[in-house]
Order: C-alpha cells, then sequence, then structure tokens
C-alpha cells in the first residue's frame, strides 16, 4: 500500500494559465519521485491529483496540440 504524499508543506504555483479574476485556477506543486500534485485553488482542502512528470508532460502535450477538447 502506498502512503499519501504529505502535502502540508507543498510550495503550491498558480498555473500560468490561470486568469486574475478569481475564476478557474489550477494550483501545482512538485512532489519526490518526479511527481507533480495539482488541485484547484478555490478548494484547497479540497481533492489533489497526482501525476508522474511523464503523465502530466503528455496531458499538456495533448492540450497543446488540440487532441483533448471539451
Amino acid at each position: 500500500m502506498r502512503m499519501m504524499d504529505d502535502l502540508t508543506n507543498a510550495n503550491w504555483v498558480k498555473s500560468s494559465h490561470s486568469g486574475g479574476n478569481g475564476g478557474d485556477c489550477v494550483e501545482l506543486a512538485a512532489l519526490s519521485g518526479s511527481r507533480i500534485a495539482v488541485r484547484d485553488s478555490k478548494r484547497p482542502y479540497g481533492p489533489v491529483l497526482r501525476f508522474t512528470t511523464a503523465e502530466w508532460n503528455a496531458f499538456r502535450t495533448s492540450l497543446k496540440d488540440g487532441d483533448l477538447t471539451a
């Protein structure tokens, strides 16, 4: 069983693509083992998604390439 990360002292950084209007904001934090944590800045105590660096980079590439659409 894998232990959950202690996010108490995580250094959360707001995405550069999140507007300053208080709307939809995504925050990222670097975790040990070359992993990334992602959360909604409006819900800092809500759910946190965790990705390996490779998974996060593949997701970002898919967004940039237009492979993921709403």
